[in-house]
């Protein structure tokens, strides 16, 4: 039994800002992964990719991450473009590697699944439906919104989610996923919404505005810390919902899990590549470092 398991692509990942271009292994299990490294937990990784980015999974365990790696003809190559806005992207697929199937997590048994799919097309409904009925379900949305037309990555409407996110238990989103999915531009709204098709938290990001958390009935604001330098925001809500989800298994309440998540996000945008800090580096952050914290309501 583990506390978590992680499932999702391992990309190559060419990330261009205004700045530098930076080739580097990426995807929400890659940061997920790196991020949550350093906590008190057994955790596992599962992942699809191609034999030339075997050397990224070479490095999650030298870190002593537990991975299970299945071989695809390719790897997800994702090419990510940044404007003079940190929060904002373009996106194009060069390349896409095989989707998940029930094979490939038989036998395996967690505390919490987290999902991270990056195209609508990477995990299957069925496949979500056997993993929940062997642990609670974690999911980030944002693959589900992602079609890939002639390399392009077009944004589009999740039909399926209401009847897939019945077997859901956490969501990830940003505020735009959100509303997307649900039809709603009030964030509160579309929360309460999740919550009456069975989801029983709620987690929304707004980048450098902060997150807010909905659970049982509950709405958490929780403030943004701010980064002492802005390199790479890259895997930034993925090291959140590391820190998230690591906080939660170890008994904190959503509103202190938020914060410490919150903290960890700003630590990992100070440089390249993902988050390499320790627990101990991040509650002396949150000691430290200045909040922007968005009043109630603002949303």
């Amino acid at each position: 039994m583990y506390d978590i398991c992680g499932i999702g692509h391992i990309t190559l990942d060419k990330v261009t800002t205004p700045q530098s271009v930076t080739y580097m292994p990426g995807g929400t299990s890659y940061y997920f992964s790196a991020a949550i490294a350093e906590m008190p937990l057994r955790y596992l990784l599962i992942t699809v990719l191609g034999e030339p980015e075997m050397p990224a999974v070479d490095a999650l365990r030298q870190k002593g991450i537990l991975v299970n790696a299945f071989s695809s003809l390719y790897s997800v190559y994702f090419e990510n473009t940044y404007g003079a806005d940190p929060d904002q992207r373009t996106q194009r697929v060069l390349k896409k590697a095989d989707p998940f199937r029930e094979v490939h997590t038989e036998g395996i048994q967690a505390k919490i699944f987290h999902l991270g799919p990056l195209l609508d097309d990477d995990m299957p409904e069925a496949f979500i439906t056997d993993l929940s009925a062997r642990g609670r379900i974690s999911l980030d949305i944002q693959g589900f919104l992602r079609k890939v037309d002639r390399e392009q990555v077009v944004l589009s409407r999740w039909q399926e989610a209401e009847t897939m996110l019945h077997s859901v238990n956490i969501v990830k989103a940003d505020d735009y996923e959100l509303a997307s999915v649900t039809g709603t531009a009030d964030v509160k709204e579309g929360a309460r919404l999740l919550a009456s098709w069975g989801v029983k938290e709620v987690v929304i990001t707004f980048g450098s505005r902060g997150s807010l958390i909905y659970t049982e009935g509950v709405f958490h604001d929780i403030p943004a810390f701010t980064p002492r330098v802005l390199a790479d925001t890259t895997g930034c809500g993925d090291t959140y919902m590391a820190g998230y989800l690591s906080q939660r298994i170890l008994g904190s309440d959503p509103r202190d899990a938020g914060e410490f998540a919150s903290a960890m996000s700003a630590l990992k945008i100070e440089s390249h590549g993902p988050f390499t800090g320790t627990p101990e580096h991040v509650r002396s952050f949150m000691a430290t470092q200045e909040t922007n914290r968005l009043a109630d309501g603002k949303f």
